[in-house]
């Protein structure tokens, strides 16, 4: 039996192979465009890198709160949580099922328990470069 890479999804061990290249390419569109864009705000605008980053986090928390992200995510999965636009996403959602849960204390707590994974392995492979690096001034 010949299947070719084409196939769709009913046919078979070929038809799961395209699905799976078309949910790595649509995150590999999601995700590179989210960063080409802070690529191009590096290059063309005088905003520093913290500002551009701060930029996306905020972005990602408008865009989930008017409903516009979450579309975005179902569709490009990983090309779209990953980036720090995710980030933001993932703290907003966490405060909405908080308030859900929890009423209006779920304002100040749902953001950080939400995200506390990855900010706890950001804390710790911090402070592993930390430990493991040479610091030296750059002149």
């Amino acid at each position: 039996m010949y299947v070719t890479l084409f196939a769709y999804p009913q046919t078979g061990k070929a038809g799961i192979y395209m699905e799976m290249f078309l949910d790595y390419f649509k995150a590999f569109l999601v995700g590179g465009a989210l960063c080409a864009i802070g690529q191009i705000l590096i290059d063309k605008t005088k905003l520093t890198p913290a500002r551009i980053l701060l930029s996306y986090l905020l972005a990602g928390i408008i865009l989930t709160a008017i409903g516009v992200y979450e579309p975005l995510v179902k569709w490009a999965g990983a090309g779209a949580t990953v980036p720090l636009t995710g980030f933001g996403y993932s703290l907003a959602k966490g405060v909405e099922k908080a308030v859900e849960e929890k009423g209006a204390i779920g304002i100040f707590t749902g953001g950080l328990t939400a995200t506390a994974g990855g900010i706890a392995a950001a804390v710790v492979f911090g402070f592993f470069a930390a430990v493991l690096s040479k610091p030296s001034d750059k002149s």
